[in-house]
């Protein structure tokens, strides 16, 4: 019989982490579907929904989990109630959850009190922000992991997970950078309304532990980029605490050096990234995207504390303006060694060779806790 394979997907983030891995399997045979929930569902971050939608091929599930501002608590609470209705009727044979995101905490909890296989993508990812604690507790909530690096297998392994549960395929979003985009650059441009030639991509997201100072954290960043004279395309914040006072100062930017967008389809962005002169601000995009594809990327603040060592990385104090001035006038346009310490862009063809297995399938529900894993 065929296996139902369900993907959870609340970002536009963590479904282009997604995305190759559901393509792939879908390819392989399996009976693929999306849950699509979060941020996705809200127009004021751009719809995203739309975006999972063109997937073809596909089965695609709807659920409005939250209101804009509404706390983590409530959103958590919608979302298992919400999840557990989906599963009972579904009955999917495997749930893939991605992250650190409160939507895959909770789909991850059904999950274990049902007796479903989770799979959780990217476990054993350290931050500096208080939404790793989520990404451990879906790590132990999760029947199997499939990691990025040697660093995220033997951090699973300290929390007690089994070496044979663990499976390093490297990132997924890498997948789409290493082929061609199939869109042109100037295609780019003319949908997205860009008119420079030579620009820098932002996107700045809150850190939630540090809510009340994101507002002075993106003036501090934003003044600087003004004062630059340098042209970016910046792309809107999540909906976590703090984003509100980060977008009111992008809404104040100058719109003939700013391009703000609420969001990029997934082949565009990619393209637009490869012919950057730089990344700036707090996404994984930094720090994962960038240096595999040679890009210098200016990482600003705590959210992406210790997730990579690349050497077209910088690292600033969120309020550090001379720093980022810096980085500004020497790093701008410089091309970097492509860095694969993530992988070389096939974990989705690595993911289907593991779900093809028939011990995949036939792993206990019951967790034992490794004590010298």
């Amino acid at each position: 019989m065929t296996k139902k394979l369900l993907f959870v997907t609340g970002t536009r983030a963590d479904f282009g982490k997604l995305e190759p891995l559901a393509v792939a399997a879908r390819d392989a045979g399996f009976d693929v579907s999306f849950w699509i929930t979060g941020m996705h569902m809200l127009e004021r971050y751009g719809l995203t929904k739309i975006e999972v939608r063109r997937v073809q091929g596909v089965g695609v599930h709807e659920f409005l989990n939250q209101r804009s501002g509404e706390a983590q608590d409530v959103t958590l609470a919608k979302t298992v109630i919400g999840f557990s209705d989906f599963v009972s009727e579904h009955k999917p044979d495997l749930v893939i959850v991605h992250g650190d995101r409160i939507e895959a905490m909770a789909c991850a909890i059904v999950c274990a009190t049902n007796y479903i296989r989770c799979a959780h993508i990217e476990g054993g990812e350290v931050s500096g922000t208080i939404d790793e604690v989520f990404r451990h507790c879906n790590t132990k909530l999760a029947h199997c992991h499939f990691v990025s690096s040697d660093a995220a297998v033997d951090r699973v392994r300290r929390l007690g997970e089994p070496q044979s549960s663990i499976f390093k395929i490297g990132s997924p979003e890498l997948d789409f950078h290493a082929r061609p985009s199939g869109v042109q650059l100037a295609d780019v441009k003319a949908r997205y309304d860009i008119a420079f030639d030579d620009y820098g991509i932002c996107t700045f997201h809150p850190v939630t532990s540090e809510a009340d100072t994101m507002e002075r954290q993106a003036r501090d960043l934003f003044g600087v980029m003004t004062a630059s004279n340098r042209n970016f395309v910046v792309i809107l914040p999540n909906n976590d605490p703090g984003a509100e006072g980060i977008v009111s100062v992008i809404m104040e930017l100058p719109r003939d050096r700013f391009r703000v967008l609420p969001s990029m389809r997934f082949a565009h962005f990619s393209e637009l990234m490869k012919n950057a002169a730089c990344i700036v601000g707090n996404s994984s995009a930094g720090v994962r995207e960038a240096p595999f594809l040679g890009v210098p990327s200016l990482d600003v603040g705590s959210r992406q504390n210790a997730r990579s060592d690349a050497p077209s990385i910088t690292s600033v104090h969120a309020r550090d303006t001379d720093k980022i001035a810096a980085f500004l006038r020497g790093e701008w346009g410089k091309s970097y060694t492509k860095d694969a310490q993530f992988g070389q862009g096939s974990a989705a063809d690595q993911f289907v060779d593991i779900l093809k297995s028939d011990e995949f399938w036939t792993r206990s529900f019951q967790k034992v806790f490794q004590d010298n894993a």
